[in-house]
């Protein structure tokens, strides 16, 4: 379970469907913003997040705004970690060539509810070999 605190108006997270991964979170504003072509902003959501060690929510783009608008989340996916208790706000950027404004309860964005693996770090001279090796970037074809 997540325990959440949300401002007086604030929009609780919400799945749209049954089988959703992803539940939507909408902007929390006092007046509309507007973002003009590649500007980013963080947009409140009046949200408050107590998330269970072990446990992260990852702040994840909505496709419709994606595709219709050019509008994403600059850093998706963002991570909120359990032990940040501070407002949720989503980094947005606008990447088309029209201003897209933003107003209160807009959903904006979706989140994940994922689990952390978190493993110790151990400095080596060498790695093991693997038929890949060092190729990156396109290295196994289209």
């Amino acid at each position: 379970m997540i325990r959440i605190k949300a401002e007086k108006g604030a929009v609780l997270p919400q799945y749209q469907t049954k089988g959703a991964a992803g539940a939507d979170i909408s902007a929390f504003l006092t007046r509309s913003e507007t973002l003009r072509p590649g500007e980013y902003k963080a947009i409140p959501t009046g949200l408050y997040m107590e998330i269970p060690e072990g446990y992260e929510v990852q702040v994840r783009p909505r496709s419709g705004l994606a595709f219709k608008h050019g509008v994403t989340v600059l850093n998706a996916p963002g991570t909120i970690d359990s032990d940040y208790r501070g407002e949720v706000k989503v980094i947005l950027i606008n990447h088309s060539d029209e201003p897209f404004v933003i107003n209160n309860g807009d959903r904006i964005a979706q989140i994940v509810v994922a689990p952390v693996s978190r493993l110790p770090f151990e400095e080596v001279r060498d790695l093991s070999e693997t038929e890949r090796g060092e190729g990156g970037f396109g290295s196994t074809g289209v």
